[in-house]
């Protein structure tokens, strides 16, 4: 046990709430992230890295491979009480009860027939100037994936805002804040700069595991 924490702290520093700046969007609870807490913590896991004290990002959650995925990362996110947004139809929010659920894990409605189109009505929620982290699989799929969708590197550049890797490692049980990838508009230039950040992370099923991130695994340091 001892020579697996050694291992583990020589890759990023540990990360705990005390450590979020003022600006990045918090859940504003009391309770919830000390008992996400001792959850993350009974389990094994521990969240690491550091998180830029910005108000606005796309949040990659990468690699997804299995439905359980969820269980550890949640609890990390409330430990540092850490406000991720996801979106869901806003048809979804019709039943007061369940919407207020849906608000409280942080999901927020989207119309998708607001302009035309769901990257537009992504972009749109951060050009109301409000502090928003939206949380997105590029995957698309917890089954293997030849390619990413690139929707994400194009509402980033639409909104104006930084691209932040999370990578949920099962190896080492660490929730990963990697470093933030500021895009340039040119996505052949600056995907590798994302994919470069997972190099080794180990997702719960490697079989699973997307094409872009076997082929940075399989590349030579």
């Amino acid at each position: 046990m001892t020579s697996k924490v050694l291992k583990r702290s020589k890759v990023l520093p540990k990360l705990s709430r005390a450590q979020l700046g003022d600006k990045i969007p918090r859940r504003g609870g009391k309770v919830t992230p000390v008992v996400a807490s001792a959850l993350q913590k009974l389990a094994g896991w521990r969240n690491v890295g550091e998180i830029p004290n910005i108000p606005q990002a796309v949040v990659l959650a990468l690699p997804h491979t299995s439905n359980v995925d969820g269980i550890y990362a949640i609890p990390g996110l409330f430990a540092l009480d850490l406000n991720i947004s996801i979106m869901a139809k806003h048809t979804l929010f019709k039943i007061p009860v369940f919407a207020q659920l849906l608000h409280w894990v942080g999901v927020i409605p989207i119309n998708r027939g607001n302009k035309g189109s769901v990257l537009q009505a992504s972009i749109d929620k951060f050009k109301t100037g409000k502090p928003l982290f939206l949380g997105l699989a590029p995957e698309g799929t917890r089954q293997y994936t030849e390619n990413w969708k690139t929707g994400f590197y194009y509402l980033a550049v639409g909104a104006g805002v930084p691209i932040l890797p999370v990578a949920l490692d099962y190896n080492t049980k660490e929730v990963r804040f990697l470093s933030p990838v500021y895009p340039s508009g040119d996505i052949d230039a600056d995907l590798p700069k994302i994919y470069a950040q997972y190099k080794g992370v180990m997702p719960k099923h490697p079989e699973r595991l997307s094409q872009p991130l076997q082929d940075m695994n399989n590349s030579p340091d």
